[in-house]
């Protein structure tokens, strides 16, 4: 059976079944079965690019051993990246009230490290400076230093994080006017760019969740929200063990709002913070 080709290539079921393993194996991304007008529509110009007809055709390339900028464009098209500032709010107001000063109260060293995971194009990475930003302003003189790493796999995204520049439709997506105004510099051609001091706490970095860790250091708290609902229930409990060993102890898990921890009771507990729900390292 051939599904009706809608970009101008054909798509077997044996293909995308094919093509699925691959994705799954180099990004940890799980496609349902009923996606395959996802992939013609996210590929559709790749394949033209690469003069194929088919998706199998696609996936012979992909096996080459020379295919790894190849490989980066599929996954980057294939990257969901949406996201928006200072999503669902409480995560940051719990960071900003609650954990930083508690590392703070148990002296957590003279820096406070956190990993923002699949960052996509930098919002929230950006919004957890601001919120370092704001809380040192509160308590003038309490923060010796910090530092936010922020990781995906996609280059593609990446390279726009590390801009910093956004598009009024961008910067409208949950940015209030006072951060705005006060984090922002606007440029001649009507987009936004984030000020030096809230990019100098970010380091962005390529990392695939599937990969490992230990290279990042040690945190005090992980983001790792909206990202795992497009894993298998077995990498979760890969990706979340492996974020243990790097949290130090006592560090945060911080989720999206639909996403839980379960299995894990030997090396996170849940902590209800209303709103909102954290989890602490064991």
């Amino acid at each position: 059976m051939s599904i009706t080709p809608r970009a101008g290539f054909a798509i077997t079921d044996s293909d995308f079944e094919l093509f699925s393993r691959f994705l799954e194996e180099t990004s940890g991304i799980l496609l349902a079965k009923h996606k395959q007008y996802l992939v013609q529509s996210r590929l559709g110009k790749i394949v033209q690019e690469q003069n194929c007809l088919s998706l199998k055709e696609l996936i012979t390339k992909l096996q080459s051993p020379a295919s790894m900028k190849l490989r980066e464009q599929v996954i980057d098209a294939m990257t969901t990246n949406e996201t928006l500032w200072f999503r669902d709010v409480h995560p940051f107001d719990i960071l900003r009230d609650r954990i930083l000063p508690e590392l703070l109260s148990r002296g957590s060293g003279s820096k406070i490290r956190i990993w923002s995971a699949a960052c996509s194009t930098g919002q929230e990475p950006y919004s957890i400076s601001m919120t370092f930003d704001e809380f040192k302003k509160k308590t003038p003189g309490k923060l010796l230093s910090e530092e936010i790493v922020a990781t995906d796999i996609s280059t593609q995204v990446l390279a726009q994080a590390r801009r910093g520049e956004y598009e009024m439709l961008a910067i409208g997506r949950g940015l209030s006017q006072d951060r705005l105004v006060q984090h922002f510099s606007e440029t001649a051609g009507g987009s936004w760019v984030v000020k030096p001091d809230i990019k100098a706490r970010v380091r962005f970095q390529s990392i695939n969740l599937l990969g490992q860790y230990s290279a990042l250091g040690q945190f005090d708290v992980i983001f790792c929200r909206n990202v795992l609902i497009y894993f298998s229930s077995e990498k979760k409990t890969e990706i979340l063990t492996k974020m243990h060993s790097v949290l130090k102890p006592g560090g945060y898990l911080i989720l999206g709002a639909s996403e839980f921890l379960s299995g894990l009771s030997d090396k996170y507990q849940m902590i209800h913070c209303q709103p909102g729900i954290i989890y602490q390292a064991i």
